[in-house]
């Protein structure tokens, strides 16, 4: 992959693949290939309905963890 996706959905799908498959062991050193900021990333995509979970190293809908 060259870049990341300007689409929402389509960069956290991006992400966490690239995230959970290994090719990358952290958000920064990702955001790092990629020329981006780390905090640009988690708030543009926190803008858009996603939240960053450290714990599990992915992308989630914001309302991921709300009770039902």
């Amino acid at each position: 992959m060259d870049y990341l996706p300007q689409d929402p959905a389509m960069m956290v799908s991006a992400v966490n693949m690239l995230l959970r498959d290994g090719e990358f062991d952290t958000l920064e050193s990702l955001c790092s290939c990629f020329d981006k900021e780390p905090a640009q990333v988690k708030d543009y995509l926190q803008e858009n309905g996603y939240i960053y979970s450290e714990e599990q190293r992915q992308f989630r809908p914001a309302d991921f963890d709300r009770d039902a």
